[in-house]
């Protein structure tokens, strides 16, 4: 191999996603220099297969649903969706999955690119096979991250990998929408591409393992998320046993509690799973196919050169708590490398503390589930004191003005010893930007005695926060 072959980098990191991109961001921007290795296109999946392009599908259904839910205004709708329109449209967020705008960014970053599939090979060493099979041998002098994500799960159902499963993937990029879409999982991903294509023109069937939608969010997330589906005319299915899967040419049979469903595509969204299959981790001592195992700071236990940042480590699959780890994770390298000690204390520059304890999330459904912090039940099983406050949105003036017939509910999890917020979840048309909030609130543990004095504008829709301290004083 020539010396050409070989290169040195303060930080090499692997996957040129929103998590990678940011690693390599905030290490460069600390003085470091770094490389991305991605083997598809730099952006990753949420650019191209997962939020902005399920957020493009979704958000013109949410503008019709906001204007028909006012009246004069919605005299104004008198056609349908353009579904044409609404696919030429998402196809502008992904740039028609070209990334050539996030190479020139990447550029002019002073991050370094190389295009190919990753491997590590020992410590602190990475091998890079390049489109033309040319290998390069990359060496870090700090760090190695790993940012590869996830890949969709695939539940062990007799039949289904041969029937040609739809993951987020294929979900979010498809040029049309199948006639009949059956849907298994009823989780963020599963709920809200069931109502994108719904709206599009799909029959949907929702077929749920469970006995609730979003079983990880609030109950009454759940059951108004299920309602709304079944108004628009989704069969959602729960306790729904699917055992078996096969393709009879243009069509997808399940066999669901004994009964076939037919279908044109199935979408598997049950969940996610390590990409670290193929990357080498077997060569440092790891499993391959298994998350990484970290600490606060994203670093890799027992490794204290490698760091696992993003999905791959399995803390939160959510794009903006990859970036979040990304950042802390890049200012941890930052400061090891200058000789410094990484603060490992809970909020600290170099801690993902949020992970554990305010994490935000949207399900961008209609209605909206806006939530961060901790539900009713994860307080109750971490055996925290706490009291479940809740008021119905619609009886605030702000959003009787934004909704004829506006229908939600807030919810607080209050903390009965410290008297702060341990986590929100807000359920309604148009709730996420009530979140951050929420958020600030919950990170910041500002006492309820302070919070009082947090007046809401009025009539605004966030005067919902203080119905809920009323609440809560009784």
């Amino acid at each position: 191999m020539s010396s050409a072959d070989e290169k040195t980098y303060d930080v090499v990191v692997l996957g040129a996603g929103s998590t990678g991109e940011n690693v390599a961001d905030v290490v460069v921007r600390g003085g470091l220099s770094a490389v991305l290795v991605e083997e598809h296109l730099v952006g990753g999946e949420c650019s191209y297969y997962a939020c902005m392009p399920s957020k493009a599908l979704l958000r013109g259904t949410e503008a019709i649903e906001e204007v028909r839910a006012v009246k004069g205004a919605a005299a104004a709708v008198t056609g349908e969706q353009d579904v044409t329109a609404t696919l030429e449209r998402r196809d502008s967020f992904t740039h028609d999955w070209d990334d050539s705008s996030q190479v020139e960014w990447v550029e002019g970053a002073g991050i370094g690119l190389l295009r190919g599939t990753a491997r590590l090979d020992g410590e602190r060493t990475v091998v890079v096979t390049g489109p033309d099979g040319r290998e390069t041998r990359l060496t870090a002098r700090h760090a190695v991250a790993v940012c590869t994500g996830s890949d969709a799960a695939v539940p062990p159902v007799e039949g289904l990998p041969d029937a040609q499963p739809w993951t987020p993937r294929e979900a979010t990029s498809a040029k049309e929408a199948p006639r009949r879409l059956l849907v298994i999982g009823g989780g963020y991903v599963g709920c809200e591409l069931s109502f994108a294509w719904n709206a599009l023109g799909s029959t949907v069937t929702l077929l749920q393992r469970g006995d609730r939608l979003l079983p990880g969010a609030e109950p009454q997330a759940g059951d108004a998320v299920l309602a709304s589906l079944r108004d628009r005319g989704v069969d959602v299915r729960l306790d729904a046993d699917v055992t078996a899967a096969r393709r009879e040419g243009d069509e997808v049979v399940l066999t669901v509690d004994g009964e076939e469903l037919r279908g044109d595509e199935v979408l598997v969204a049950t969940g996610r799973q390590a990409r670290t299959t193929g990357i080498g981790v077997d060569t440092v001592g790891l499993e391959p196919g298994e998350y990484l195992d970290v600490d606060d700071t994203l670093q890799v236990r027992g490794l204290p050169w490698l760091y696992g940042v993003g999905d791959v480590n399995g803390r939160r699959q959510l794009t903006h708590m990859g970036k979040y780890q990304a950042r802390q994770a890049g200012a941890a390298i930052v400061a090891r490398a200058h000789g410094e000690q990484a603060r490992v204390e809970d909020w600290s520059p170099h801690t993902a503390t949020a992970d554990r304890a305010a994490t935000p999330a949207v399900v961008f459904t209609d209605p909206q589930v806006a939530s961060v912090g901790l539900t009713s039940a994860q307080a109750r099983d971490a055996g925290l004191p706490h009291r479940v406050v809740e008021y119905p949105i619609g009886s605030v003036a702000g959003a009787a003005l934004f909704a004829d017939g506006y229908e939600g509910t807030a919810i607080a999890v209050v903390d009965t010893e410290r008297e702060v917020l341990l986590g929100v979840t807000f359920v309604g048309p148009a709730v996420a930007e009530l979140l951050h909030a929420a958020t600030i609130a919950v990170v910041g543990e500002v006492p309820i005695s302070r919070l009082w004095h947090a007046v809401p504008a009025y009539p605004t829709v966030s005067e919902i926060w203080l119905r809920l301290l009323e609440t809560w004083r009784g």
